[in-house]
């Protein structure tokens, strides 16, 4: 009787250990687009945009090289995962209570040798596009950094102290922002805070293009 129910419980155990865990099955979103349509507004890009930038780029700011409009920014994927993680860990630290949106801004590279922070401009006067987290404060969205007291501020704000004069420091109106402890000291040099923007993707002219 005993060896019997040693047997059984090993073969419960077994089936257990053989079983099949079902992936969860995602749903697609509702912005994936056909190829289709992925391939006609690259056509429009081309078609209405390219020649503009090239034809300013040349005679503008000519080079020996001549320029070729970039078609395209790539990151790196794993370093995409990293870096959204690292967004919901200083969020959260900072008090916010849910990031709403990734921000995608268009940016130009200078035309120089390198960035004021010393790295190489891989891609001078190459379009770009960089990204901020954004939260929700009355019904909009506004991308944030965090601060020197480590909440979170928004960039507009810090915009605003930019333009007001470097090195000044503004003490704004206590309102009560959606989602984090509002105390608002700004930093024009944003020394001591941390930017929460992301850029330095891979970026390249045609034919390296999938369309």
């Amino acid at each position: 009787m005993l060896i019997s129910s040693v047997i059984g419980c090993n073969q419960q155990q077994k089936e257990k250990k053989d079983e099949i865990i079902e992936p969860t099955i995602v749903k697609a979103p509702d912005h994936i687009i056909s190829l289709k349509q992925a391939d006609a507004i690259y056509d429009n890009y081309s078609q209405h945009r390219v020649q503009i930038i090239e034809d300013y780029e040349n005679q503008k700011r000519p080079t020996e090289e001549k320029f070729e409009a970039s078609r395209f920014v790539d990151f790196d994927y794993e370093t995409l995962k990293q870096y959204m993680a690292y967004l919901d860990q200083e969020a959260a630290a900072a008090g916010v209570h849910k990031i709403t949106k990734l921000r995608l801004y268009f940016a130009n590279y200078p035309n120089e040798e390198k960035f004021s922070n010393g790295k190489p401009v891989i891609h001078k006067r190459q379009n770009s596009i960089f990204m901020v987290p954004t939260l929700e404060d009355g019904g909009i969205n506004y991308g944030f950094y965090i601060g020197e007291n480590g909440k979170a501020e928004l960039i507009k704000d810090w915009k605003a102290n930019m333009k007001d004069g470097l090195g000044n420091h503004i003490n704004k109106k206590e309102n009560a922002y959606a989602g984090f402890a509002p105390t608002f000291t700004l930093n024009s040099s944003l020394q001591g805070s941390k930017s929460l923007a992301f850029n330095f993707g891979q970026g390249g002219p045609p034919p390296k293009t999938d369309f």
